[in-house]
């Protein structure tokens, strides 16, 4: 008999410029390759290895053009996720979710890292 266990899995929403990549303005896109900024790709792999939810965000425009690029460069950088959200505004964001009656703690968590410095 097996017993598994109700892991709940976490759900990431992350930034991708300054973030994930070293941030470029959007015009130098194409004269400026991405940096992957080593510690939230090791972040992400190690999430992505335990089974949570990775969606990234971005300010991005959702272009067709704006898109193949990002999706490019993620694949270019081996960046892990399940969700690609384009075209946010670009001033302060906001995770609103509920508390559980059962289960204690914050169910919203908020971090802000310093632009291209990672986690």
């Amino acid at each position: 008999l097996t017993i598994f266990m109700d892991i709940k899995k976490k759900t990431y929403f992350v930034d991708i410029d300054g973030t994930i990549f070293k941030y470029r303005e959007f015009d130098t896109y194409l004269d400026n390759p991405a940096v992957v900024i080593k510690s939230t790709k090791q972040f992400l792999q190690q999430a992505r290895d335990e089974g949570h939810m990775i969606i990234l965000t971005t300010a991005r425009p959702d272009t067709k053009f704006m898109r193949a690029q990002t999706q490019f460069e993620l694949i270019q950088g081996n960046i892990p996720y399940d969700r690609l959200i384009m075209g946010i505004e670009r001033g302060p964001r906001y995770l609103i979710n509920d508390l559980s009656p059962k289960e204690p703690g914050d169910r919203a968590i908020c971090y802000n890292l310093v632009r291209d410095e990672g986690i």
